[in-house]
């Protein structure tokens, strides 16, 4: 069987569910399709719509978007001794006919199938009963066929690529993130003790474009580690949720974690190197940075890093230094609260996304192909996704075609992610992103009110509280 590029080939350009034509068809009594494509179907059905036969291969969106959701009704390991145990009574009845041709096609068209999922979701196989599984699906497969050479070195390969992948991840997921301490040292941001030496993002780097460049290197390689399968999770957390069920095999992925918690962070920074600045003139430089730091992301199509720089000057410490912004000349800083506002579900952002999409297509360049969304509206809109439409009809039936459309849209964000950034890396700048310390909240309102003093009551008496509550833990 030819060698498949894993999410170009696999997923194609929809997620129709229609079989290839050159593969046959074949549906049974518990499939329902219309138009041609399948909305639903007993767990049963599905399953034996995924396992080929002699004439018959399936589509290959239909395998991604089965594989993606099948985890929800079904563990992978109980999945796989399933499509073990239809591949091994296909192969009896093949052995029983005495056509070795057949026998060599069925064979090579389950180690596709095998391949295409190991390669798709290799963390599926992370437990080592479900790797045994699949050792002993290969090697009765195989039986019939053993001085075929061809088929064991495509099972070598998928097994050592299969390994490589797991080893990979598991390192990443070993290398825990540099918990930031912020800073609540009363003395590092009182007036009355100044650090002038104090290194700020300006001294590192104080061109926009080549900041929004660095924040973009970043966010890649976050998204570089998220799989399909972290972002299904979710939806089963949801439905363990909604059961009141507590499920310790779908918790929060580190790997989501990571990157909710760098989004948080980045706010926190933008935020800090605003509120610690001492004198107005180069703090409102210092938010005029930030500003065309965030268009340069928009242009390059980093919504996610534009979206964290926007927030954090949103928060209440830095919005609130009115002396400030009345020196910022904020006309661009308007035009990227346009593209975010929130209003009719972030529609003017949704049509920018739509854009960078387009571009992305069509893209010569590696720099045109970048689309970064907001990765928390994203993860919103699947669980819209999850929640307006029912896993399973009245019937009993799976409901295939809400799966069909989380698959769509979690295909789009992986052929997002394997975008290799065009941008040269500058490891200083980034040591400084990932490592700078940032405050806490209550050092932001304490550097924000001595920067700019309260201007009404409610600021003083949370101003009055804060200073009380510093100078009984001192």
């Amino acid at each position: 069987m030819p060698q498949t590029p894993i999410f170009s080939s696999m997923l194609g350009s929809s997620c129709s569910g229609q079989v290839q034509p050159d593969m046959g068809e074949r549906s049974g009594g518990d499939l329902v399709f219309q138009d041609g494509n399948l909305i639903s179907g007993s767990l049963e059905a599905l399953i034996e719509h995924l396992v080929p036969t002699v004439d018959y291969y399936p589509d290959r969106t239909y395998i991604f978007t089965f594989l993606l959701s099948s985890r929800i009704f079904i563990p992978p390991y109980d999945l796989l001794a399933k499509v073990g145990q239809i591949c091994t009574k296909q192969k009896q009845q093949l052995e029983a006919e005495t056509e070795k041709a057949k026998l060599k096609s069925f064979t090579a068209k389950i180690i596709q199938l095998l391949k295409e999922w190991t390669e798709a979701f290799p963390y599926d196989f992370q437990d080592e009963k479900v790797m045994k599984e699949l050792k002993e699906i290969t090697h009765k497969i195989t039986q019939c066929d053993e001085e075929n050479g061809t088929v064991k070195t495509t099972i070598t390969q998928m097994t050592q690529n299969l390994i490589l992948s797991l080893t990979t991840r598991n390192q990443f997921q070993e290398i825990r993130e540099k918990f930031r301490q912020p800073v609540t040292d009363k003395g590092t941001i009182l007036k009355s003790k100044p650090q002038a030496a104090q290194k700020d993002i300006l001294s590192v780097c104080c061109d926009p474009l080549i900041l929004a460049q660095q924040l973009t290197h970043i966010e890649l390689e976050r998204v570089s580690n998220i799989y399909p399968e972290d972002l299904m999770q979710i939806v089963s957390h949801m439905d363990s949720l909604d059961n009141h069920k507590c499920r310790g095999d779908v918790t929060k992925t580190y790997t989501l974690e990571a990157y909710d918690n760098w989004f948080n962070c980045l706010s926190m920074l933008v935020a800090t190197e605003i509120c610690r600045v001492v004198k107005k003139k180069q703090r409102t430089r210092m938010v005029e940075f930030f500003i065309d730091v965030a268009r340069e992301c928009f242009n390059i199509g980093n919504f996610n890093s534009m979206m964290a720089i926007i927030s954090g000057m949103n928060l209440s410490p830095v919005a609130r230094l009115k002396k400030t912004w009345s020196k910022v000349k904020t006309a661009k800083f308007d035009v990227l609260e346009h593209h975010m506002d929130p209003s009719s579900n972030f529609c003017n952002y949704r049509t920018a996304l739509q854009g960078a999409a387009q571009r992305s297509q069509t893209a010569n360049s590696s720099r045109e192909k970048i689309v970064i969304p907001v990765f928390n509206l994203f993860i919103k809109d699947i669980y819209f996704l999850h929640k307006i439409h029912t896993n399973r009809l009245p019937n009993g039936q799976i409901n295939f075609k809400k799966f069909w459309e989380i698959s769509r849209q979690i295909h789009d964000f992986l052929t997002w992610k394997q975008v290799e950034c065009p941008f040269e890396k500058d490891k200083k700048i980034q040591s400084y992103l990932l490592t700078a310390p940032i405050y806490s909240e209550e050092a932001l309102f304490v550097a924000s009110f001595e920067s700019e003093g309260p201007e009404n009551h409610m600021e003083k008496d949370s101003w009055k509280t804060l200073r009380t509550t510093l100078l009984n833990r001192a």
